[in-house]
């Protein structure tokens, strides 16, 4: 009778118990959510910086070495805009992957606890990151440029002569699938989330430079049978579409028989053609001789 008289302020002991457990769901759950978007907006922050810094810093030494221009009847530039706004849509994604990478790390929901930071190790953890992202890259682009899914690539196509806006300027499933080892990654091999990160940091500094369409790194080291590569080697890619699928190394190109057959040749004749490197302007350097010549 007195639980009657009480009502609806009488709760019983299993029901208390089971609320109680929700709310600690809840509570977990809202903080875990708040861990992640605050790992994502830092991640895509610090990106769009970079993105920034990164692209008009590269024009600005193209526009100093206007020789090195490696589509030379070309112009990529008219593109800026377009390229900058689907460069922050594209550039969500790849943090998004990224803080997928960490986040899982963080909650231990990986196959393996990530393995301890070391100077020892740094140097060959960062390489092998590399290399397995070499290989993720390859095969995933190739994927891209089959009939089912070339449509998802186009987009980045339209960049013939890339600049230093092209290399976010993607399609969100084409970032999805190329980018999205950094999500895959860490349940497999367990890289310590500071060589994910300097990967990451590398990987934008790479691909803006890859998408200059202008050649500062021709040189033997870039051309057979040296695996590393240069500029001209994506920049031949978006020219011509069925060559240089890599993007770190041309390794998988030249067993897989994708690399383009004038690409070293080219590399060879740059070395040759190239000008001394610029940090002025001709007609700076004009004003400044003149100067120089009137206080003689």
């Amino acid at each position: 009778m007195a639980c009657a008289e009480e009502g609806a302020w009488y709760i019983p002991r299993a029901n208390s118990t089971f609320l109680s457990a929700t709310d600690h769901d809840l509570s977990a759950l809202l903080q875990d959510s708040l861990t992640f978007v605050g790992l994502l907006a830092a991640i895509y922050a610090a990106t769009v910086a970079l993105y920034f810094i990164l692209g008009y810093g590269i024009t600005w030494l193209n526009d100093r070495n206007p020789e090195r221009r490696i589509q030379k009847g070309r112009r990529g530039e008219k593109r800026k805009a377009i390229e900058i706004r689907q460069s922050m849509a594209s550039i969500l994604v790849t943090c998004t992957s990224v803080a997928i990478g960490l986040f899982v790390q963080y909650k231990g929901w990986t196959l393996f606890s990530p393995w301890e930071f070391s100077w020892w190790t740094a140097v060959p953890l960062f390489v092998l990151c590399m290399v397995l992202f070499d290989a993720w890259f390859y095969f995933a682009h190739r994927l891209l440029h089959t009939k089912l899914f070339f449509k998802y690539h186009l987009l980045h196509h339209r960049s013939v002569a890339p600049t230093a806006w092209s290399n976010d300027s993607i399609g969100l499933v084409d970032t999805a699938m190329s980018q999205g080892y950094y999500s895959v990654i860490t349940f497999l091999v367990p890289f310590p989330p500071i060589i994910l990160l300097a990967h990451r940091l590398f990987d934008q500094i790479n691909g803006t430079f890859g998408h200059a369409g202008f050649e500062y790194f021709a040189s033997r080291t870039a051309r057979y049978p040296s695996p590393m590569l240069c500029t001209t080697y994506h920049d031949q890619h978006h020219a011509e579409f069925k060559y240089n699928y890599a993007n770190y190394f041309s390794f998988w190109d030249r067993v897989m028989g994708t690399v383009a057959p004038n690409y070293d040749r080219r590399v060879e004749a740059f070395e040759g053609e190239l000008a001394a490197f610029r940090l002025h302007r001709d007609s700076e350097l004009k004003t400044v001789t003149d100067t120089t010549q009137q206080h003689q």
